[in-house]
């Protein structure tokens, strides 16, 4: 894969600035940069879903497999099973062959043309190894411990976990030479994201990926592409994570020694310019060598570099509007289970203080985001009683992220009757968004971005009840910290689904309902980073 001088516009903000890279064959590339960077819209040019204003990208004839962050199924009443068959599509050229079978025995007038095609399909089956793929999807469904009640579960219903696991495991049955994974151990348990590492180490192709698990991919990858929001450039480094911040780290501090000399250059010649302007009119030497020094001084001016934005956090206005009620939220003997499906809950119930941070935890699959969509309204219990107090105001944070208008821009989205447009601007810096950036079109958003614009628009409601499903799910390190300072001075009642411990561990929480148990305990770091580690980095 190789990228020359590449140069991408999205609304009023510069993607990519001429810039180039070239990946061989084999590589194993993690994409890093700050959020909104442009490392999944480069997985959409790739796909020749988005058009590079200029410049070239040549990917051959790469068969491309794509894993999104957002993770969608075309026919949400497939089973599992169907799905992962038809990721390797030999039944479909099966059934194409017997059609071009049929038309040549009619005496074809195109007989050439589907002989041509007959030998493209016929290497296109050797290729997906179709006498043994069944064996090889066997084997990975019982890597992945996709269990037969999975196998036979509609992708419609599946959790966000189950999602990732079968979407992923179908992408590796479909034997591409081109992988293209965006947060792929987002929801993963523990021994999948074991299997998938190292099925990913012994692949036989290109593997390029997004993520913000670091030990992942330092597992994984043998180069680093750095995308630089700051200058639009793309740059690879060999080696792993740790060994690319390393360098990046030397960089910058060589970068900042070359601007601080260049800041000193440009005020000596400041300083000479301004004498030679107040020279007498008499003095044309000066004047004449003030006029030399000018054309010099704007040059050094175009060549001064760029530093990184640093931007001071403002204090947010985030009070409830109103009180909430003394309980907030009642749940009385919830039963639910999904069509033909064992009960997720059976008799569960809890009731929230006004004011309590509370926190969901659990192995994927055992309901967490259920039971939010079921306090929401979204779904009806089987059995059982949701009450809110009379003085609740809910704001829910949905992994779907619902809350956000796609066709607005990111101001739009979050404009506000209790906060001016100066306030609001200075509350987005706090999300991240600087500038004209806020001008920018919520629907060409990276899924990171996405994440900021809705968690701002949420505390901007002034609830005194928010409802969060894994709020961190698309953030880096540095932006998870901020969020967390921002939704750490959150005084009103606080209902979380999240594995995070460092975000976790900024919000004040008190209790932990563990599901499938139902168990209410006090709450405890250690059970956090043990399903952590079960379900691994968020």
């Amino acid at each position: 894969m190789k990228a020359t001088d590449i140069y991408l516009k999205l609304g009023t903000e510069v993607i990519y600035d001429d810039a180039s890279f070239q990946i061989d064959n084999l590589d194993k590339v993690g994409i890093v940069g700050v959020n909104g960077a442009g490392k999944t819209t480069l997985f959409k040019v790739i796909l020749g879903q988005q058009e590079l204003d200029s410049g070239q990208l040549y990917i051959g004839s790469a068969r491309i497999g794509y894993l999104p962050q957002e993770i969608k199924f075309e026919d949400p009443n497939m089973t599992v099973w169907e799905y992962l068959c038809a990721s390797r599509p030999i039944e479909k050229i099966n059934k194409r062959l017997e059609e071009i079978y049929t038309e040549l025995s009619n005496q074809s007038e195109n007989t050439n043309a589907l002989l041509a095609e007959m030998g493209s399909l016929q290497q296109e089956l050797d290729l997906l190894d179709c006498y043994n793929a069944e064996n090889i999807l066997l084997d990975i469904i019982d890597q992945m411990q996709i269990d037969d009640n999975l196998l036979n579960s509609k992708v419609g219903q599946l959790s966000g976990g189950q999602k990732s696991k079968v979407a992923i495991a179908g992408i590796l049955y479909g034997n591409p030479n081109l992988l293209l994974l965006d947060e792929p151990t987002n929801h993963l348990d523990a021994s999948t994201k074991d299997f998938v590492t190292n099925y990913l180490k012994n692949y036989k192709g290109t593997v390029l990926i997004v993520s913000h698990d670091i030990d992942f991919l330092n597992k994984i990858i043998n180069k680093v592409m750095f995308i630089n929001k700051v200058t639009h450039k793309i740059k690879i480094y060999s080696g792993d994570y740790t060994n690319f911040k390393q360098k990046l780290l030397q960089e910058r501090t060589l970068k900042e020694i070359r601007i601080q000399q260049q800041e000193k250059e440009i005020k000596k010649l400041e300083d000479f310019v301004l004498k030679a302007r107040q020279a007498s009119r008499t003095n044309h030497n000066l004047k004449r060598m003030g006029q030399d020094r000018e054309i010099k001084l704007e040059k050094k001016k175009a060549q001064l570099e760029q530093r990184e934005k640093v931007y001071k956090r403002v204090k947010m206005d985030i009070e409830p509007k109103r009180t909430g009620s003394k309980i907030p939220l009642s749940v009385q003997n919830l039963t639910f289970h999904y069509d033909e499906k064992e009960n997720l809950y059976e008799n569960l119930s809890f009731n929230l203080t006004d004011g309590e941070k509370f926190l969901i935890v659990g192995e994927n699959g055992t309901g967490k985001s259920t039971l939010l969509k079921l306090i929401m309204g979204k779904l009806h219990p089987t059995a059982g009683t949701i009450n809110f107090g009379s003085k609740t105001d809910i704001a829910y944070y949905a992994q779907e992220l619902e809350i956000l208008e796609e066709d607005k821009t990111i101001f739009e989205n979050v404009q506000n009757e209790h906060f001016s447009d100066l306030q609001l601007r200075n509350i987005l810096g706090n999300f991240l968004f600087f500038d004209d950036q806020v001008f920018k079109k919520v629907d060409i958003l990276s899924p990171g971005e996405k994440a900021r614009v809705a968690l701002c628009k949420l505390l901007l409601q002034k609830a005194n009840f928010l409802i969060l499903d894994e709020p961190t799910n698309h953030l880096d390190p540095d932006t998870q910290t901020v969020i967390g300072e921002n939704f750490g001075e959150y005084s009103g009642t606080l209902l979380l689904v999240s594995h995070n411990p460092s975000f976790v561990e900024q919000l004040g929480i008190t209790r932990m309902l563990v599901l499938p148990e139902g168990k209410i305990i006090d709450y405890s770091r250690e059970l956090l980073e043990y399903y952590y580690l079960i379900n691994t980095l968020e």
